[in-house]
C-alpha cells in the first residue's frame, strides 16, 4: 500500500473518531463503561497521544536519526495484513499507560486536530526517507518511517473497535 493511500485511510479513520466524539454525551464521555477498562475519554487520550508519539518516531526515522535494524517477520506480517493479532487484551507499556487521563470532549477534539496537523506536516518526509533507518517501537521493535505510518493506521483502527465495544456495553 502506498503512503498516500495509508494517509488517506488514516484521515478517514480520524473522521470516524470525530463523528463518534460528536455523538457522545458529556456525562458519559468520562464514565468508566460497564465492561470496565478505559472510558471513551481515556481511549481518545491514549490513541491520539500515542499517535503523536508515533509521528515523532516517524519523523526521526525519516530524518535519518534511527538505526539500520531489521524488522521482525511477524511485525512485517502485521503491517501487511493491517491488523493486530487477536488477543484478549493488549497490555499498554507502562510509560504510555501513565500518560492516559480523562479529558473533555473539547480537549479530545483539540488532540485530534493536533494529530491531523502533525500528520500533514510530517507526511512529506516520507518521500525521502531511507527505508533502512528505523526507530524502536516499544512492542513491535524497529520500524522505518513508512512502517510507522502503517502502524498508526492499524492502531487507530484497533481502538475504533474498542470504542464500539464500549458503546455496546452502555447500550446493554
Amino acid at each position: 500500500m502506498t503512503a498516500a493511500k495509508i494517509k488517506a485511510s488514516i484521515h478517514k479513520i480520524v473522521d470516524a473518531y470525530k463523528s463518534k466524539l460528536s455523538a457522545y454525551h458529556d456525562d458519559v464521555f468520562q464514565t468508566t463503561p460497564p465492561i470496565a477498562g478505559w472510558s471513551y475519554s481515556e481511549v481518545y487520550t491514549h490513541i491520539f497521544d500515542s499517535s503523536l508519539l508515533s509521528l515523532i518516531a516517524l519523523e526521526r526515522a525519516a530524518q535519518g536519526k534511527g538505526e539500520d535494524k531489521s524488522t521482525h517477520f511477524v511485525v512485517k506480517l502485521i503491517l501487511l495484513l493491517g491488523t493486530l493479532p487477536p488477543a484478549k487484551k493488549y497490555q499498554v507499556p507502562k510509560r504510555l499507560a501513565d500518560r492516559v487521563k480523562k479529558i473533555s470532549r473539547t480537549e479530545a477534539l483539540d488532540f485530534i486536530l493536533e494529530f491531523e496537523k502533525a500528520l500533514d506536516d510530517n507526511y512529506p518526509l516520507l518521500s525521502t526517507a531511507n527505508a533502512n533507518c528505523k526507530t524502536k517501537h516499544p512492542r513491535l521493535g524497529y520500524l522505518n518511517a513508512k512502517q510507522w505510518l502503517r502502524f498508526i493506521e492499524i492502531h487507530l483502527k484497533h481502538h475504533l473497535k474498542q470504542l464500539e465495544r464500549i458503546e455496546k456495553s452502555f447500550q446493554a
